[in-house]
């Protein structure tokens, strides 16, 4: 199995709800890590298991270039939490870019998890449709205009 969709971590919902682990979404340093296609993501694993560098989230599945996709991911920017919509709350940022001279292959999709908290838990994975790479130019992971990172519907 590998990438077939993107989804919420189940864990990351319960948690919020809970405040199992409390998250400030919009202030805390949020990060996009990249990965190949070695992993198949799933939305039912722990909190712990959906960490950064934990389980099938480990470095050795990560796809990055020092100087251009820093290992570990890229911070988001302008994160908005928009609930002006009656029929949503979305979680949104500024499209996440690399450096101007990235080299990066075979990233499949990416893991998106809060770096401030002791657990580095993740908030969701997403996945970019198939293979996705660069050669010395910006990669850009493109947020989705009318879902931002992740949305809820009501």
């Amino acid at each position: 199995m590998a990438w077939a969709n993107s989804k919420l971590f189940r864990a990351f919902v319960s948690d919020v709800m809970t405040r199992a682990t409390v998250y400030d979404v919009d202030t805390d340093a949020i990060l996009v890590a990249l990965y190949n296609n070695s992993i198949t993501p799933d939305q039912n694993v722990t909190t712990a298991n959906s960490a950064y560098n934990v389980a099938q989230w480990a470095t050795a599945q990560e796809v990055y270039q020092a100087g251009q996709w820093a290992q570990g991911g890229v911070a988001l920017s302008s994160i908005v939490v928009d609930s002006a919509t009656a029929a949503t709350v979305k979680y949104t940022a500024a499209n996440t870019a690399s450096g101007s001279a990235a080299t990066l292959a075979s990233v499949y999709g990416c893991l998106v998890y809060d770096n401030t908290t002791g657990t580095k838990g993740g908030f969701c994975f997403n996945y970019f449709g198939g293979t996705q790479s660069v050669t010395n130019g910006t990669f850009t992971v493109v947020w989705n205009a009318t879902n931002g990172i992740f949305a809820f519907a009501l």
